[in-house]
């Protein structure tokens, strides 16, 4: 049987998108399509419009503002998923009270409000459990050990131990497994795009999974770049250095999201050295996606390509 090679980028695109529960979500320059697959087989289509921001143009406040507007679209576009991927009997019995209460009597704009919440309340929930907790466990051993010379690494080793388990714990979940095969049928397919091949299954199985523009990518940076800040940080008690951390959290985003930026749009020494550690954790957030699943990424991402690939450069 002669030996696969991968496919070698020809050019970089801003096309990207994200994982959904049995679909994906592709971006484009000026469309979004969320393609799902459905429980009798069927891909559907549902289209948005990209929307162009003044702020986009702002070096290190486009970070901030670009990661709460992906969160607030990310979260309805994976509810939109979950509805359509389960039968009518499983939408019956995951159904709440409340959630046959909104049906029933909310409008779109407040259901858009409350998806809105329930984003953000995701966002704090990965504050409290990756940005506090770190920091009061830090706060606690020094009570009982001598590291007072230490406190800042302790602090970026909780961090990261936190992080790795969840990530991993997550992967073992089947629903979440099946996302992230999601996750590389959506990065097997940029990189197909990218490589200048015709977007065919037999095309993207065999490209690489790994990507530097990955929203992993950036979470990753976003604990590094937080972890060198918090070295340089006064430490006059764990809840002011709560308090620094959260209102450094917007520079550290800031500079993470323009970090990110230059891995998706430059590569050499310095980028390559920036994307090793996202892409190496990639290993827990992408697993290989079977043909189905690329033929969902293809119907994603299809609709959204610039009519020329130089017209979607980042």
């Amino acid at each position: 049987m002669p030996t696969q090679h991968t496919p070698k980028e020809r050019f970089k695109t801003s096309v990207g998108g994200q994982a959904l529960m049995e679909g994906i979500m592709m971006r484009g320059p000026e469309k979004i399509c969320v393609a799902v697959r459905k429980p009798d087989g069927e891909i559907d289509l549902s289209y948005d419009t990209v929307r162009h921001h003044a702020w986009a143009r702002i070096p290190f406040v486009r970070g901030v503002l670009a990661m709460v507007e992906n969160m607030v679209l990310g979260y309805r576009y994976l509810m939109h998923s979950a509805e359509l991927s389960m039968t009518e009997e499983e939408q019956e019995a995951e159904k709440s009270r409340f959630d046959a209460w909104l049906e029933a009597h909310a409008g779109e704009k407040l259901q858009s409000v409350i998806m809105a919440l329930a984003a953000l309340a995701g966002g704090g929930l990965a504050i409290l459990l990756f940005l506090v907790l770190p920091t009061l466990l830090t706060g606690l051993l020094t009570k009982v050990l001598p590291v007072d010379g230490f406190r800042a690494l302790l602090e970026g080793i909780f961090k990261m131990i936190i992080f790795l388990s969840y990530m991993y714990l997550c992967s073992r979940m089947k629903e979440i497994h099946r996302l992230f095969q999601y996750h590389g049928a959506e990065h097997k397919t940029i990189a197909c795009y990218e490589a200048g091949l015709p977007l065919t299954v037999e095309n993207i199985r065999p490209c690489r999974r790994f990507h530097p523009r990955c929203g992993t990518s950036f979470i990753f940076l976003v604990i590094l770049i937080s972890i060198l800040v918090s070295s340089v940080l006064p430490w006059p008690s764990t809840a002011l250095r709560v308090v620094y951390k959260l209102l450094l959290l917007p520079v550290v985003m800031g500079i993470s999201y323009e970090l990110i930026k230059l891995a998706g749009r430059y590569d050499n020494l310095f980028t390559r050295i920036i994307s090793a550690p996202g892409l190496w954790l990639q290993r827990l957030t992408t697993f290989e996606p079977d043909d189905s699943m690329i033929e969902v990424a293809i119907a994603a991402v299809t609709p959204v390509l610039p009519d020329k690939p130089e017209d979607g450069l980042w």
